[in-house]
């Protein structure tokens, strides 16, 4: 079998925190391309428009490793294309992300609420990871998990790709202890604490996640720590990391977590949808906060905790 040649390093730097976009040219058996031109127009007149590839061939924003790309090179399949893509305007989220924790390894950061954690649809530079790369000058860094966008508190990033896969690993194989805490209703007819464990399912393109019947791919310790109220302050201990799993069983619980825009779920019979939310309304955050990291470094051995200095605003200013 033909191995692959490496994939040299990207000629562009990263622009305000991202990546640029690495195109390899495609086997062309039918002659269909006769020069880069060509095909950049063809792949993308689609997303962009013919007129937009022109403008940014002409301003010599495509790049190979030769150096910046006229379009009127012959065509050859296999050779490796950069660009910039045009970045949409977001709001900005105004809050800071916080350092916990920083050496030649790790970055543990204590994420805001509203804030992605990883460059992904809509939200880009407005990202936690874009924002650690320029503030930190650290171009390499990468996320070892993922915080949904809504959820405040700790995330790992990796500061050197050669340690990436270790750290990832630890997640990937559930050797991390991962505390969270939220605020939500208090029901004292439920009977706390308690272990759930059922089936969550997400589909691409469907924002809420629901359970289904079948084997068990999810499992959450749920516990009460305190109450004010009409309130309480849970403690939540994830064995597995499903997308939105503690929101999904807290709602299945009868608590629903404060400020959750998606759980429970309206029923589909329901004539008028949600409107979308505001993105430039911050003034509600989900009350669900990555409280405490714990894990055994896979580097030098180590056992490592870390805490969130962040504190769920409801409970903050809840009645004692």
């Amino acid at each position: 079998m033909r191995r692959r040649s490496p994939i040299p390093p990207a000629p562009l730097p990263q622009r305000e925190g991202i990546d640029p976009v690495r195109v390899r040219l495609p086997a062309d058996p039918e002659g269909a391309w006769g020069t880069v031109r060509d095909h950049l127009v063809g792949r993308f007149r689609g997303a962009i428009g013919a007129g937009r590839v022109e403008e940014m061939l002409r301003a010599g924003r495509f790049v190979g490793v030769e150096g910046v790309l006229s379009g009127g090179e012959p065509y050859t399949a296999g050779r490796y294309v950069w660009f910039h893509r045009d970045f949409a305007p977001e709001v900005p989220v105004p809050f800071a992300v916080g350092i916990v924790y920083r050496d030649e390894r790790i970055v543990v950061a204590d994420k805001p609420h509203f804030l992605a954690t990883t460059p992904r649809g809509r939200h880009v530079t407005e990202t936690a990871l874009a924002r650690l790369r320029r503030d930190l000058g650290l171009p390499a860094l990468q996320p070892a998990h993922r915080l949904d966008r809504l959820t405040a508190g700790l995330a790992l990033f990796v500061v050197r790709p050669e340690d990436r896969g270790a750290y990832q690993g630890l997640f990937a194989e559930r050797r991390v202890r991962k505390e969270y805490e939220a605020v939500a209703p208090f029901d004292e007819g439920l009977a706390l604490p308690v272990t759930v464990r059922s089936r969550i399912v997400k589909e691409r393109g469907v924002q809420a996640a629901r359970e289904v019947a079948g084997e068990a791919n999810a499992e959450s310790r749920i516990e009460l720590v305190e109450r004010r109220g009409g309130l309480g302050r849970y403690r939540l201990l994830p064995a597995t990391g499903r997308t939105h799993q503690l929101r999904v069983h807290m709602d299945r619980l009868g608590v629903p977590i404060v400020n959750d825009p998606l759980y429970p779920v309206r029923p589909v019979s329901e004539p008028e949808p949600e409107p979308e939310p505001d993105p430039a309304d911050f003034t509600a955050p989900l009350q669900l906060l990555a409280k405490r990291l714990e894990f055994r470094d896979p580097v030098d051995g180590r056992v490592r905790r870390f805490e969130s200095g962040l504190r769920l605003s409801v409970w903050e200013t809840a009645a004692r």
